[in-house]
């Protein structure tokens, strides 16, 4: 094994924290916690719009930025467009798990650690540098215009680094990432988040197919011998 790919919202970021409080600043009268989950919930969907042909590929920043207007409806509020930006831009800056940038530097004593992730580099560069996350290769949607769970991202990121799928372990809180990136030849690890929706339940079993189960990523640093 070469290269370890992270999956970023929920792995290696809280991103109900980080965008239950940026709602919170922007708009004050709604429920936090239940527009952040509402907003994550129709983040898949569309996706996977766009992988279908539904929708033209556009950046993840565009996507968002629609998603959100429908959830404020929903809610019962109207956005600007300062208000929508800075709801949008939010997701650059959610924290990182407390494991998460320590895990990472021990990894790359070992492996090429790389996000793989539906944001752009442009995106993943900026929550990286705002967590300090050290990643040896950003790998943003936009190098392929594709989403996950298209084979496209996953065996894009391996032909970047002239690797094999069987050379490269993705690593995920999500387990239909994880069983996307095994169809398509990948090894697989799984990252336990309770609490990656603020205390709603996830289930956080994974999978006796994945190659690894760790509890968070130095965990998984020490079962890879880093």
């Amino acid at each position: 094994m070469k290269v370890l790919a992270f999956d970023t919202f929920g792995t290696v970021t809280d991103w109900f924290t980080g965008i239950s409080s940026t709602v919170r600043e922007v708009a004050p009268g709604v429920d936090a916690d239940a527009f952040a989950r509402e907003w994550r919930r129709r983040y898949g969907p569309i996706l996977a719009r766009v992988e279908s042909g539904e929708l033209p590929w556009r950046r993840l920043d565009d996507l968002q930025t629609e998603t959100v207007h429908e959830v404020a409806a929903r809610f019962g509020c109207a956005l600007d467009h300062e208000q929508a930006t800075r709801l949008v831009r939010g997701w650059r800056t959610i924290p990182g798990w407390p494991d998460a940038a320590d895990g990472i530097r021990r990894l790359r004593t070992g492996f090429i650690v790389c996000a793989l992730s539906n944001g752009t580099v442009a995106l993943l560069t900026d929550m990286a540098r705002h967590n300090g996350f050290e990643w040896d290769v950003i790998g943003g949607s936009d190098l392929w215009r594709h989403y996950k769970p298209a084979r496209e991202t996953y065996c894009g990121l391996a032909d970047l680094l002239e690797a094999s799928p069987a050379q490269v372990m993705m690593v995920a809180t999500h387990q239909h990432d994880l069983d996307a990136a095994r169809s398509f030849g990948l090894r697989t690890a799984f990252i336990e988040r309770p609490m990656e929706w603020g205390g709603d339940h996830k289930d956080d079993s994974g999978s006796p197919e994945n190659d690894i189960h760790a509890t968070d990523v130095l965990d998984l640093a020490q079962q890879l011998g880093c």
